[in-house]
C-alpha cells in the first residue's frame, strides 16, 4: 500500500514538473516571439510587462481581499489596482506640493505602496487569511498568457502606423510630453502658456507615470499605453465574465439540487462554458464592431452596387452623416479607438471602468449585507476611489459609473433585505458614502479646474432615425430583451421583491449592467450636454461618451447571455443564442477590416516601422524636424516657445506637441472648448501675428515680455501663416541657437 502511495506521489510530481516545463517553454516562446516581432521595441515592451507583472503580484494582498469570491482572487485586476493606487498616491503628493514629479518620486511611492502590501501579508498570516490563488496556478498562467498575447499583437499592429500625427494625437502626445518635462502637476498647458492644463488629464498622466517608473521614453510608451489598454480590454472582461458564468452555473444547480448528478462532469462542463463566455465577452468588448459594419460592408455590397466604398470610421459616424444632417453625431467603440490610435481620456479609462465593474460583482457576491455593516465595505470604497480618479481621467465616466454603482447597490440591497424601506435606506447611505469619498479623492484636481466647458443640460431637439438606432444597437438590445423575457418566465408570477430574490446573483448583476447600457443609449435622445458644437453637432459629444460605455457594458452582458442561452435545453433560447452569437462573431470581422485599411498588410513584417511616435517628423516636416529634435534634447524645463497657432486637428502646433514646451496659443477650438474665451483667444492670436510680422521692435519686445517667451520658432507653418514674416527683426531679438531649414531664436 505504501509503495502504491509513493508511486502515485512520484507520478504526481513528474506531472507537475512536466507542466512547469511546458509553462517555461511557452514563456520562452512568447519572449522570442516578442523579440522577433518588435525588434528593438521589445525592450520597452518587456520592461512594461515586467513592471506590470511585479506590481500586480505585490498588490495581491490587497486585491485578494477585494476579490475573495473570484477563483483567481482578481489576479488581472490586481495589475490595474496597483497602477491606479500607486499612480494616485504619487499624483496626490505632487499635486499638493509635497513631492516633485520625477522618476525617483514615482519609483519611491510605488515601492512604499508595495511595502504596505507586504505588511498586509503579515497581518493576513496572523489571521490565517489566504488571498493568493494558490490552487489556481493554471488559471493564472493562462490569464497571464492571454493578456501577454493580446498586448503583444496590438503593439505589433501599432508599429505599422506609429506616427502621433492626425486626429487628436498632437494633443495626447503633447500632454504626455508636457508632464514628462514638468515637476509639478497639473503641468503648463502646451497650447496656453499662461495657465496649466484645464482638462481631465489623468489618462495621459498614468501613461507618463508608467513611463517614468519604468525608465522608458514617451516616443514608444505613447503606443505601449494604448496597446496595454487594448490588452486589458480583452483580458479583464474575460476574467470577470468567466467568473460570473461559473457562479451562475454553481448557484443554478445548487438551487435545483442537480449538483448531485455527476458533480465532476457538471463542473467540467461549467468550466468549459465559463471559458467560452469569458472569451466571447473579451472579444465583444475589445474586438467587435457594430451591425453597421455587417450591413454596409458585408450584406449591401453583395446585393447592390454602392456609390461609396466602406471606410472603417463609417461605423462610428452614421447618425447625422449618412444621410448628412445638421445633427452629426459620434458613436465610437473600443476596437475603433485601438486602431485609430488616439490616447484620449475615454480610451485610457477603459481598464479603470472594467475594474469598477469587477469590484461591483465581487461586492454583489461576497459583500456584507447586514444593516450595521452597510458602510465601509472595501469593494464599494474602492469603487469610490475610482470614481474620484474618473473626475480627472474622464469626467463623463464619473457620472456614468456613479449611476451604475447606485443601480447595483439598489437592486442588490432590495434582493438581500427583502424590504423596501431597509433596501432603499441602505442604498441611499451607500450612495452618499461613495459620492463624498469620490469628491474627496478628486479634490486636488477640482480645486484647480475651471469647469466652464459644459454650458448646461438641454432637451434634445434632434432625434436619431429609428432604423439607424436599430442598425447600431439592435443586436445587443434584442439579446437583452429576450434575456429579460427568459428571466421573467423562469421566475414565474411573484412580487418585485420575490422576483429579485429568485433571480440568481449573476443574472441580477448582468441585468443591472444591461439596463444601464440601455439607458445610456436612450439618454442622448432625450437630453444632451450643451457645448461649443451646438450648431451642427449638438448631441455629438453626449452620444459619444455615453454610448461608448454602453458598448462596453453590452459587450460584458452579451458574453454571459449568449452562453447562458446556448447552454440551455429551451429551444427558443438556444435559437436566440445561436443567432446572436453568429451576428456577434460577424462584427468581430470589423477589426480585421479596419486594421487592413488603416495599418496596412500587418501579415508582412517588412511593413513594421517601430513604435517611435515622433519618427514622422522627418517625412512630414523635413524642414522643421532637426529644429524640433534640437529643442527636445537641448532645452530643459518648460520655457515658452512661440510658434504659429492654428486650427484643431491640423498640422499646426507640431513644436509644442512633440517637445512638451508650452506655446502662447495652440489649437484654437480645443482652447475655446477648455477655457470658453473666444474673444481673448482672438486677441492673443492677433498679437502673435504682430510678433511675427511687425516692424516695431519695441512693440514686439513688449509682447514677448508679456507672454514670457524664451524661444521663437520660425519654420514651415510660420512662413505659411505669415507671408509678411519679418525674419530680420526676429533674428535681432536674441541669439539664433539653431538653424537648419527652421530657425530657433533664443530671446534676450
Amino acid at each position: 500500500m505504501e509503495q502504491q502511495v509513493e508511486k502515485i506521489e512520484q507520478n504526481f510530481y513528474k506531472d507537475v514538473i512536466l507542466k512547469q516545463k511546458d509553462k517555461m517553454a511557452i514563456i520562452l516562446f512568447l519572449v522570442c516571439l516578442t523579440v522577433w516581432l518588435l525588434g528593438e521595441d521589445s525592450q520597452s515592451f518587456l520592461a512594461w510587462w515586467l513592471f506590470i507583472g511585479v506590481i500586480g503580484c505585490c498588490f495581491m494582498p490587497f486585491t485578494g481581499l477585494l476579490f475573495s469570491g473570484f477563483r483567481d482572487r482578481g489576479w488581472l485586476f490586481s495589475k490595474v489596482i496597483g497602477i491606479a493606487v500607486s499612480g494616485y498616491v504619487t499624483w496626490l503628493l505632487v499635486a499638493v506640493g509635497v513631492l516633485k514629479f520625477t522618476a525617483g518620486t514615482c519609483l519611491m511611492v510605488t515601492l512604499l505602496c508595495m511595502g504596505v502590501n507586504f505588511l498586509l501579508v503579515y497581518w493576513q498570516r496572523q489571521k490565517k487569511c489566504n488571498v493568493f490563488p494558490v490552487n489556481e496556478g493554471n488559471l493564472v498562467f493562462w490569464e497571464e498568457a492571454l493578456l501577454f498575447v493580446v498586448f503583444l499583437l496590438w503593439t505589433y499592429v501599432a508599429g505599422f502606423r506609429p506616427q502621433a500625427f492626425g486626429e487628436e494625437k498632437f494633443m495626447d502626445f503633447g500632454f504626455m510630453a508636457a508632464m514628462m518635462r514638468s515637476t509639478e502637476l497639473p503641468a503648463t498647458d502646451i497650447w496656453y502658456s499662461q495657465s496649466h492644463i484645464n482638462y481631465y488629464y489623468g489618462g495621459q498622466y498614468y501613461a507618463v507615470f508608467l513611463t517614468k517608473v519604468t525608465g522608458t521614453q514617451i516616443a514608444s510608451t505613447y503606443h505601449l499605453m494604448r496597446t496595454l489598454i487594448a490588452g486589458m480590454a480583452f483580458a479583464l472582461p474575460f476574467s470577470l465574465v468567466r467568473q460570473v458564468t461559473e457562479d451562475y452555473f454553481k448557484e443554478k444547480f445548487s438551487r435545483r439540487d442537480h449538483i448531485k448528478k455527476k458533480p465532476l462532469l457538471q463542473e467540467k462542463l461549467w468550466k468549459r462554458w465559463s471559458l467560452c463566455s469569458g472569451l466571447l465577452a473579451g472579444a465583444a468588448v475589445s474586438l467587435a464592431g457594430n451591425m453597421h459594419y455587417v450591413i454596409y460592408r458585408m450584406i449591401l455590397p453583395s446585393v447592390k452596387t454602392s456609390e461609396k466604398d466602406y471606410w472603417f470610421p463609417d461605423s462610428t459616424r452614421y447618425i447625422g452623416h449618412n444621410p448628412v444632417t445638421s445633427d452629426q453625431t459620434i458613436h465610437e467603440f473600443p476596437a475603433y479607438s485601438f486602431i485609430q490610435g488616439d490616447l484620449h481620456a475615454h480610451v485610457v479609462n477603459i481598464f479603470f471602468v472594467l475594474t469598477v465593474v469587477g469590484l461591483l460583482y465581487t461586492w454583489m457576491k461576497c459583500g456584507k449585507h447586514r444593516r450595521r455593516e452597510t458602510l465601509f465595505q472595501m469593494p464599494l470604497l474602492m469603487c469610490g476611489v475610482f470614481l474620484g480618479i474618473f473626475q480627472w481621467s474622464n469626467a463623463w465616466d464619473f457620472a456614468i459609473y456613479y449611476v451604475v454603482i447606485c443601480g447595483v447597490c439598489f437592486f442588490r440591497n432590495l434582493a438581500r433585505f427583502q424590504d423596501w424601506k431597509e433596501g432603499i435606506w441602505s442604498s441611499v447611505v451607500q450612495w452618499i458614502e461613495l459620492l463624498l469619498l469620490s469628491l474627496l479623492v478628486a479634490l486636488p484636481f477640482t480645486l484647480k479646474f475651471d469647469s466652464g466647458m459644459a454650458q448646461g443640460i438641454c432637451l434634445a431637439e434632434n432625434h436619431s432615425a429609428f432604423y439607424q438606432l436599430c442598425i447600431l444597437w439592435g443586436l445587443p438590445v434584442s439579446i437583452v430583451i429576450f434575456y429579460l423575457l427568459k428571466i421573467f418566465l423562469e421566475n414565474g408570477k411573484c412580487t418585485p421583491l420575490q422576483w429579485l430574490e429568485r433571480t440568481l446573483t449573476a443574472d441580477l448583476f448582468v441585468i443591472v449592467l444591461c439596463l444601464c447600457a440601455l439607458g445610456l443609449v436612450v439618454m442622448p435622445e432625450i437630453v444632451y450636454l450643451k457645448d461649443i458644437y451646438e450648431e451642427t453637432a449638438a448631441r455629438s459629444n453626449t452620444m459619444f461618451k455615453l454610448t461608448y460605455q454602453a458598448f462596453i457594458l453590452f459587450g460584458i452582458g452579451m458574453g454571459f447571455i449568449l452562453i447562458r442561452f446556448l447552454s440551455q435545453k429551451c429551444l427558443w433560447a438556444r435559437g436566440c443564442g445561436i443567432l446572436g452569437t453568429v451576428c456577434l462573431l460577424l462584427t468581430f470581422c470589423y477589426t480585421g477590416t479596419a486594421i487592413s485599411q488603416w495599418n496596412g498588410e500587418v501579415w508582412n513584417r517588412e511593413g513594421y516601422q517601430g513604435l517611435d511616435a515622433t519618427a514622422f517628423l522627418e517625412t512630414e516636416f523635413p524642414g522643421d524636424a532637426s529644429a524640433i529634435r534640437w529643442l527636445q534634447s537641448k532645452v530643459s524645463g518648460t520655457p515658452v516657445v512661440l510658434e504659429a497657432p492654428g486650427d484643431s486637428y491640423s498640422s499646426y502646433c507640431r513644436v509644442s506637441a512633440m517637445t512638451g514646451l508650452p506655446t502662447v496659443q495652440g489649437w484654437y477650438v480645443h482652447e475655446w472648448l477648455w477655457r470658453g474665451e473666444p474673444d481673448r483667444l482672438n486677441e492673443e492670436k492677433a498679437q502673435i501675428e504682430t510678433i511675427y510680422t511687425s516692424v516695431e521692435e519695441g512693440q514686439v519686445r513688449n509682447l514677448l515680455d508679456r507672454y514670457q517667451v524664451s524661444y521663437i520658432f520660425i519654420g514651415q507653418m510660420e512662413r505659411e501663416s505669415y507671408p509678411n514674416l519679418n525674419e530680420t527683426l526676429l533674428r535681432s531679438l536674441g541669439k539664433v541657437v539653431f538653424e537648419d531649414g527652421a530657425i530657433v531664436v533664443q530671446v534676450n
